[in-house]
């Protein structure tokens, strides 16, 4: 069973070095910085099944580091929620297969409401439709699942939340987000404590400096 379990830990970890990186990462962390933090919009992020709760992930994740997010599930954007997307807003669409059909109705619905919205599409598949159809496309590099049937969303998802996590990391150091932002919007557990007591830190820190500082100068 050991001997099982190490097997599958090293094909996904196998899966995210090979994840090809290339210039859309970069593309998409401007395409959001200028949607989100220079027009005001924000980052809907959708997919179907275990993609979609990929999705949910992400979006929390960019909320609570400074950029403004939501989850868009695709089959309820049919039944009034697509009412969440504004002008200014960027899509981020995730799918294995490249071509969920609610996903490309979403596509489609949400063009309708408003046209030229740009999309951020996560792929396993570059031939798909919905890579033809995103301004920028990042490629999961298709990984075999670990799954024994070879079908359950399990390799492809480990890749999905990883792209997702250099994403986030790289918007947050694109917009310089410090521990004390992160309290702000992050005030209970753990995580609200430790990031308070960053902030903190860094208050004490950049006072002592400053105090330093105005010591050299009464001096010369």
């Amino acid at each position: 069973m050991e001997d099982a379990i190490r097997k599958v830990i090293e094909h996904e970890a196998k899966a995210i070095k090979n994840i090809p990186v290339s210039d859309s990462f970069t593309k998409a962390i401007e395409l959001i910085y200028r949607r989100v933090h220079q027009q005001n919009g924000k980052l809907v992020a959708s997919g179907m099944g275990k993609a979609g709760q990929i999705a949910a992930n992400i979006a929390t994740t960019f909320s609570s580091t400074g950029t403004p997010a939501v989850f868009l599930h695709p089959s309820d954007s049919q039944h009034g929620d697509l009412g969440i997307v504004q002008n200014n807003d960027i899509l981020l669409l995730i799918s294995n297969s490249g071509k969920t059909r609610e996903i490309i109705e979403l596509v489609e619905l949400a063009g309708n409401l408003h046209p030229n919205l740009p999309l951020i599409v996560i792929s396993g598949n570059p031939d798909g439709i919905l890579a033809q159809k995103a301004d920028v496309f990042i490629y999961t590099g298709n990984p075999q699942e670990v799954c024994p049937l070879g079908l359950t969303p399990t390799t492809s998802t480990t890749v999905m939340t990883v792209i997702g996590d250099a994403l986030v990391v790289s918007m947050m150091n694109k917009i310089g987000f410090t521990a004390g932002d992160y309290a702000k919007r992050h005030h209970g557990g753990y995580l609200g404590d430790k990031s308070r007591e960053k902030a903190m830190e860094k208050t004490e820190a950049q006072a002592e400096e400053e105090a330093k500082g105005s010591g050299l100068s009464q001096v010369r």
